[in-house]
């Protein structure tokens, strides 16, 4: 079957031309629609109140995604919360980290990141034990981030601090699409809510995530491309690799024992200051995180220029008063 247009459940990406979904329209001529499938409510304070969670009472954070980082830094406002100097922060990816710069100084000592999947910073937390850990995350049950967490046996709250909700779909025609792309079990409900009969009809569908996949299984909707798998690591490829009749593979999650196998063999991670430093940075915008090193460089400059002349000053003063005691 030749795959002509696709209706994708993400935004559409900032620089399209630099995505690798680019790539598909390029060079099979294919029509992407972007469109996410939900949005993100968050929660009031006065409701994050009935948690008793208290975000004083930690000494980590484990954040899974640029949503959890905005809700976690907005309760804290609203609730009137100071997050101490030495909270640490422990990200699943570096593009995560760095977005932390939205809010906090960045201190490469307080700040640990892991690699491409969230299997990845278990690693990480293995060495961090002793804290306290608080999961700002979204109203779902379970996920394959508390999988893995609870297959790691960590101690760690569960902080619900947003919730998603499916958005109106009914805008689309599913038979106009040869294929539907989804990468959340959120967006398997949404698809569900607005198609009820879409278990029932014949349509491509293309999964990403483990927890998707069991979203879709559970509806009884079948699952043509699951991603990511050996040979097909992001969506695109896997999407590239079905119109080029490669097989799939199994759909894979990186565990924590594949990394330790990894670095045995000089490959995947290694260990860095930050926490995890890769061969490779996540961050798409280069442009960007150049601006971001040079400001922080600036940043410090002035503030060595600060100290120098605090220091010039204090040395000046008790040379006149000198001056002045032995006139």
């Amino acid at each position: 079957m030749k795959i002509k247009k696709i209706l994708i459940s993400q935004p559409e990406p900032t620089d399209l031309e630099k995505s690798p979904y680019k790539n598909l329209v390029n060079k099979y001529g294919i029509d992407i629609t972007f469109y996410k499938f939900f949005e993100v409510v968050g929660l009031t304070a006065s409701e994050f109140r009935k948690s008793r969670i208290h975000l004083s009472d930690y000494t980590a954070v484990i954040f899974n995604s640029k949503n959890s980082v905005d809700h976690f830094f907005r309760l804290a406002k609203e609730l009137r919360t100071v997050i101490p100097d030495t909270m640490k922060y422990f990200c699943a990816t570096e593009a995560i980290a760095l977005y932390l710069q939205n809010y906090i100084q960045y201190r490469k000592r307080k700040i640990f990141f892991g690699n491409q999947y969230f299997s990845d910073l278990i690693e990480v937390l293995q060495k961090h034990r002793e804290e306290k850990f608080l999961f700002p995350c979204s109203d779902e049950k379970q996920t394959e981030y508390t999988k893995l967490l609870d297959k790691a046996k960590f101690k760690y709250t569960k902080a619900t601090m947003y919730t998603s909700v499916p958005r109106d779909l009914t805008q689309f025609n599913l038979k106009d699409f040869d294929m539907i792309c989804l990468f959340s079990p959120i967006g398997v409900r949404s698809l569900i809510k607005n198609f009820p009969n879409i278990a029932e009809e014949n349509h491509m569908i293309a999964a990403f995530g483990t927890s998707t996949h069991s979203a879709l299984k559970s509806a009884g909707i079948k699952l043509t491309i699951a991603a990511p798998t050996k040979s097909s690591p992001s969506m695109a490829m896997a999407i590239e690799n079905y119109i080029n009749g490669k097989g799939q593979g199994d759909a894979v999650i990186t565990r924590p024992s594949m990394l330790k196998k990894d670095l045995t063999h000089g490959r995947g991670l290694t260990g860095s200051a930050s926490g995890v430093r890769k061969t490779k940075s996540v961050f798409a915008n280069k442009a960007k995180y150049k601006q971001l090193q040079e400001e922080r460089k600036a940043q410090a400059a002035a503030r060595r220029a600060e100290r120098q002349a605090a220091k010039a000053a204090a040395g000046a003063t008790p040379t006149a008063e000198t001056s002045d005691t032995t006139k």
